[in-house]
């Protein structure tokens, strides 16, 4: 199932010239439990951050215009892409410009995640996979910048799909913070983008 779930991120994508990983097998030693999150900085056409959970194999993808905030006041738009294979967790670099995507991208932010859905009257707690459906998820992120709960909310209908991202009111929030500006830097590399650009667009222009 994950990998006909790829066929779109494939479709777009030309391998012969970006660097994005084709899909394969997969360690995350810097998760210390699974399943995985992931959040990048995309420095493309319009700056934004793509958030992705992993779910069923797969990485489901939604790009934050503003990226993740701690203040549950903030409702965060969240639009839906493509699902990425869980290689492309690991993915820091530059695609070109002409290629789909193009720009620079670091890993902002990563970790793992659980799924914080309460159980229902029958002692079940539906899977994430089930709650994504359902169009509201509920998760709690363990990462290096962003912590506790969060909500997935899908808004609109299937023609104009929309989900809002929303830090739950918890022990992690935090109304002073904004780490999308006060924290810039890979959690990978410590570089921003403007350096990865500088640093891997010199790299292939040699």
């Amino acid at each position: 199932m994950a990998a006909e779930t790829l066929d779109d991120y494939k479709k777009k994508r030309d391998f012969g010239k970006t660097s994005e990983p084709k899909g394969g097998d997969v360690t995350f030693d810097w998760a210390e439990d699974r399943p995985s999150f992931v959040s990048q900085k995309h420095d493309a056409s319009s700056l934004h951050y793509d958030f992705r959970i992993e779910v069923d194999g797969v990485l489901k993808s939604w790009a934050v215009p503003k990226g993740p905030s701690t203040d549950p006041s903030e409702k965060r738009l969240a639009v839906p892409t493509e699902d990425h294979p869980l290689e492309y967790a690991g993915f820091e670099g530059v695609i070109p410009e002409d290629e789909y995507g193009g720009g620079s991208v670091i890993i902002w932010d990563r970790g793992s995640y659980q799924n914080a859905k309460e159980k229902d009257d029958d002692g079940k707690r539906p899977s994430v996979a089930e709650q994504i459906e359902a169009g509201h998820a509920t998760i709690r992120l363990h990462g290096e910048k962003i912590k506790g709960g969060y909500a997935l909310i899908r808004t609109g209908g299937d023609d104009d799909e929309r989900w809002l991202l929303v830090k739950m009111d918890d022990d992690e929030a935090d109304a002073r913070r904004n780490p999308t500006s006060t924290e810039e830097k890979s959690v990978k590399s410590g570089r921003t983008t403007e350096e990865i650009a500088d640093e891997e667009g010199n790299d292939e222009e040699e």
